[in-house]
This record gives structure tokens, C-alpha cells and sequence, in this order.
């Protein structure tokens, strides 16, 4: 059975969240970072870089939770075999967990970076419905993620960003987000 590594409150929640939307058994081992579970030789063996999260399936080892959604995406998911929808998915998974999550979590950035980001997103929102137009798909998990972090870490006013709202609503009220983010909240 895959196993998934993480922690209360961490990026985790991403492939939690992909798992259970396809439906792929899975164990969740949570480690104490608290108590740095994380960086012990069992876990170091896993990942050693130390963080998570980190997945097993198999002998198969994995950490960084985009690389950790694409191959889900393509082991678990119905990604087609096409290089275009393959570098689409790939494109939004990077954006997400690189330009989105640091024009918007480093403090730095974030007046400059996040009307360039939002505002395009905001767009795009308006004429779909998701990210690659209109079915679901492991891009909205790593996108949705990051927005779904605002309101629980930032608490920032994103009222000039209405389809972003609306996007971040229509996401959160999917099951298998509402059973993973719930979870975690409580963690």
C-alpha cells in the first residue's frame, strides 16, 4: 500500500488531497516534526533532505509534493499520454508550487507578485471553471492548494479577485478537499 509521509500542518495536505480524489488506497504516517521525527535516519532514509511530504509505494521513493502529483497523475490518474496535456499539467503543478506559493507566501514578494498572479487568474476563472478549462484535474490540487492556504495562513483580503474566490469555493466544496483540509485544520 502506498504511504504517504507528513505532518499536522504541512504541504502534505497536496497529495492527501490527490489521493483522495482518485480514490488510491493509502497510509497516512504522520511524523512529529515538532519533535524532529523528520530528520531521524528512518525517515532520512525516505527523504534526505528531511521534510515532507514524502511517499513509498512500493520500494518506490518520493518527496516534493509536485513531483509527488505528477506521478501520481500519471500512475494513478487519467493523464493522456500526450506530451502537450502532459507539460500543461506539469506547467501548472510548477507554477503553483514555485512562482504562485512564493509571489504569495514570502512577505518580500507579495504586494508586487500577487496582483501580477492573481490578476491573470482572476481571468482565466472567469471564462472556465478550472484550471485546464472545464474538468478537474491534479492542476487544481496543486493550484487550489496554494489558494486554499491564504485564508487558513494569511487571512489577506482577496475581494479584487472575485472568479478567484469563486474557483476557491468550487474547489473547497469537492469531498475528498473538505475530508483532507478539515483534518489538517484541526491537526
Amino acid at each position: 500500500m502506498l504511504k504517504l509521509y507528513g505532518g499536522g500542518r504541512s504541504r502534505a495536505t497536496i497529495p492527501q488531497w490527490y489521493l483522495e480524489e482518485l480514490g488510491v488506497p493509502y497510509e497516512f504516517v504522520t511524523l512529529d516534526l515538532q519533535n524532529g521525527e523528520h530528520r531521524q535516519p528512518e525517515y532520512l532514509a525516505i527523504n534526505p533532505m528531511g521534510k515532507v511530504p514524502s511517499i513509498m509505494d512500493g520500494d518506490f521513493k518520493l518527496w516534493e509534493s509536485g513531483a509527488i502529483l505528477l506521478y501520481l497523475a500519471e500512475k494513478y490518474g487519467n493523464l493522456s499520454a500526450e506530451p502537450e496535456q502532459k507539460g500543461a499539467i506539469a506547467q501548472w503543478v510548477l507554477f503553483a508550487n514555485s512562482t504562485l506559493g512564493n509571489g504569495i507566501f514570502i512577505e518580500a514578494n507579495r504586494d508586487r507578485e500577487m496582483p501580477r498572479l492573481l490578476g491573470p487568474l482572476n481571468q482565466m476563472f472567469e471564462g472556465q471553471p478550472f484550471v485546464l478549462g472545464q474538468e478537474f484535474s491534479v492542476a487544481d490540487v496543486a493550484v487550489g492548494s496554494i489558494l486554499a492556504y491564504i485564508p487558513i495562513m494569511l487571512k489577506l483580503d482577496l475581494s479584487a479577485y472575485p472568479a478567484v474566490l469563486d474557483y476557491m469555493k468550487r474547489i473547497s466544496e469537492r469531498p475528498a478537499f473538505q475530508k483532507v483540509f478539515a483534518a489538517r485544520a484541526t491537526a
